[in-house]
Formats: structure tokens, sequence, C-alpha cells
């Protein structure tokens, strides 16, 4: 990789999300030598794609160059890479472009979507994970609407508008409430010779409410929203096969839809060399110490989706969310200057700050450890916070125009098809999407 030797210990970093960016950054001005690897160049910021989906923001606007993030830092090093293989043995990884070894790893890699086994929903479903899903999700939207317009047959018309999203979570309510507002504020004027009031969305939970992990008040409010928006919103029902046309269920209940955009589970990213059984925990999520090492590993750390850290509030392990792994760099990257030092290491404690999602103009909910509220101050609370969690001042002001305008205007101009999508098999799309 041609990373020069140093004097410093060496600490390589998988992944440049929100954990990696973190425990990097802690370490910037430190004793070590920082080697951060990431298969794409950039650190996304992934609460905010289905704005990408939608038409509300351009992925520029939610991407950040990893270079830049950690520009001028002694000792750092980027490399662009797939890494294909930990081994811990002799404490080294392999990758695409060669091998490098390390005195301490750091696994970052978040998550993936969870498609549990099922093979047809993840080769003709959607998700939207990434930036090049989200634009492919986005281009799909539009030239479902494009072909729409062509057809004759009023049933494949109406499948075409018709939109299935599998998950109540935040992902899924905030995808349902901003399609909803597509067609209730832009699909008239971009189509007026088409009848749009005929598409539907439809919002499919397995569960009994939505938003699981929030409050009951926050679950009833957000569905409440969603129904004001025309949104179809359907609890108790479980998905269990798509062909591409049709969407089956654990009861009587088919759509007819075209686009089936699956947000109903994540899992972690996992690596060949740490995928034994008894490192994994549920999800595929590698089992860690409250100082974020693998359980079993010397010198090996993970932090972010990826980690397993069980605590008693959180027996199944802290969320699957930015906030954890934020947390979680800052502390691991304290605890490494401790280890380098010869200093005992501090246990990790989450400090939840908590949750919020979004369902459409001036309507969110947010749930705090003390406060809990909806509504209009929520979505504004909503928008400060995901403003000052952007990277780059650049991103925080063009985000922050384009929701101004967008508010203002009730429009979403980057509904462009940039590069057409059309459904393949999975080992095609991710080769083309580098996913």
């Amino acid at each position: 990789m041609n990373i020069p030797q140093s004097s410093y210990p060496r600490v390589v970093i998988i992944g440049g999300g929100f954990g990696g960016i973190a425990l990097a950054k802690k370490l910037s001005k430190k004793e070590a030598q920082v080697v951060l690897v990431d298969k794409h160049n950039y650190h996304n910021f992934q609460p905010l794609l289905y704005q990408v989906s939608t038409g509300g923001l351009e992925p520029d606007s939610i991407a950040y160059p990893i270079r830049k993030v950690l520009q001028g830092y002694p000792n750092f090093f980027f490399r662009l890479a797939q890494v294909e293989e930990v081994k811990t043995d002799d404490k080294r990884i392999k990758t695409n472009i060669g091998e490098i070894f390390y005195d301490y790893l750091v696994v970052a890699t978040g998550s993936e979507t969870n498609f549990f086994g099922n093979k047809n929903i993840e080769t003709k479903g959607m998700a939207m994970k990434t930036i090049p899903q989200s634009l492919n999700l986005r281009s799909l939207i539009l030239e479902n609407f494009e072909q729409a317009l062509l057809t004759d047959d009023l049933h494949h018309r109406d499948a075409l508008m018709n939109f299935v999203i599998v998950g109540g979570g935040p992902t899924g309510v905030e995808l349902a409430g901003a399609l909803a507002e597509i067609k209730k504020g832009i699909l008239p004027k971009d189509y007026p010779d088409l009848d749009t009031r005929r598409a539907q969305i439809n919002l499919v939970q397995s569960g009994d409410r939505l938003l699981p992990a929030m409050s009951e008040k926050a679950s009833e409010k957000a569905e409440k929203f969603l129904e004001e928006l025309g949104v179809h919103v359907w609890k108790n029902i479980r998905v269990t096969d798509y062909d591409g046309k049709r969407v089956s269920t654990n009861t009587k209940t088919i759509f007819d839809a075209e686009t089936l955009v699956w947000a109903a589970g994540v899992k972690a990213v996992g690596l060949k060399g740490l995928d034994s059984e008894e490192l994994l925990s549920s999800g595929n999520r590698l089992k860690v110490d409250e100082c974020h090492q693998v359980i079993g590993v010397e010198n090996v750390f993970a932090i972010g989706d990826v980690a397993q850290m069980e605590t008693e509030r959180f027996p199944h392990g802290l969320p699957m969310m930015a906030q954890p792994a934020i947390q979680q760099g800052r502390s691991l990257g304290d605890n490494l200057v401790r280890l380098i030092e010869g200093t005992p290491m501090k246990p990790f404690v989450y400090k939840d700050k908590g949750s919020m999602a979004t369902v459409g103009r001036n309507k969110a909910v947010v749930d705090m450890p003390k406060f809990r509220f909806q509504g209009v101050f929520a979505w504004f609370v909503w928008m400060f916070v995901h403003l000052y969690f952007l990277i780059g001042f650049r991103n925080r002001v063009v985000v922050f125009i384009n929701w101004v305008y967008n508010y203002i205007r009730f429009d979403r101009e980057a509904r462009l098809i940039i590069r057409p999508f059309k459904k393949q098999n999975k080992v095609e799309r991710d080769t083309l999407t580098q996913d």
C-alpha cells in the first residue's frame, strides 16, 4: 500500500462512516500513524439518502471527501481499497491493492440491507443504504412515471405508479412521507396528462406500530401524519415475496407494484477472518467488550453498527444509528491513546440523546431523554440536528438553501434521471454501482 514506516504504532481503520471518521479525528494529533481504508473516497451522510432518492437533494450535498475531512492531519493516510480478509495471526489485512500490517485494527464497516435470505426481494427490490442505490431508486421512480405515460394498459399504469415500502422504521416512514409529498405537489405539475391521483404509496410494517424504537406517542403521531398525506399504512403484515411486479404477503393482501423498497432491516458488513461463530452475534455484529475490543481477538476493535456492545439498557446491543457510532469512535480514540501509553482503558458509557424522524413538511416526531414532542417544532429540531451533523460548511449551506427553496416553492429540483436504471440481477447491479 506504499505506507511509510513509522516509529509510532499503526492504527488501521476499516470504514469511513460516522465511527471511523470520529476515531480518525480523535487520533489526528496523537502519536500514532493512522491508516483509513474504505472502498469509497467519501463519507456518506446516510440519514438524508431518502432525500436523494426523492429528488430533494443532489448526492454531492450529503457526501464529503474523506481526504478533505482529515486534510492536514499529521501521520494520516487514506487508501481507496476493498478489504478482502483480516489475518489476525500475524496482524495484517489483505485488500485488492495489497496488504498492510497493523498494531491496532479498528473495524468500522457499518451495515448493509438485510433481506433475511429472500433472494427474490434482494434481486428485484430496491435498497437505499448507499448513494449509488439512492440514485438508482430516483431514476427508477422517474422512469416509471415516464413509462406510465406511454402505456394504454390501465392495470400496468397503476402498477408503475404504485410503491410498496417495506419497514416502518425511520427510513421507511421518511421515504413514504417524501413520496406522498411528491404525489401531492409535484407530479400533477410534471405530468398534467397523467392521472397521478391513482398513484399509491403503501407502507408495510410487520409489527403492530410504526417507529417501534420510539415512544408510542411518536408512533401514533407518525402514522397520523402519514395518513393525512395519503399514505396507506399496513400493519401486522409481512412481505414474503416479490417477482418484480407483484408483492406477496403472509395474508391475502397482494400489491401490484413495479417498485418495492426494502427498508425492513440491516445487518453488519462482515469481514473474512472475523466471521467465526464465536466472534459474531445476531445481525452479523462482532461481540465487543465495554472498551470496544472484539472479544477473543487481541488488538482488534469494532465500533458503530458492526459492534455488538451489550449493556443493561440495550441487552441486544446499542442502536445501529449515527450517535452511538460517533460516541464510540471518540471513546475508542481516547482508549487507544491510553493503550499506547500503557494506562488502563476506560469503559464506554453511551449517552442516549434521543431519536427522531420526519414525515414531511412541518411534520416530525422527536423523542429526547426528558422531552417528547411532535409537529412543526419537532420538524425544525430535526432540520437543525441534521444540518449540524453534516460534514462541511458548503454541504450545510447547500442543504439549507435547498430545504428553504423546497419549502417556499413546494418543489424538488433534483428530479433528474442522470443515469437510466433497469432492474437486473444483483451481481450485475453490484458490478455497476460498486455497492
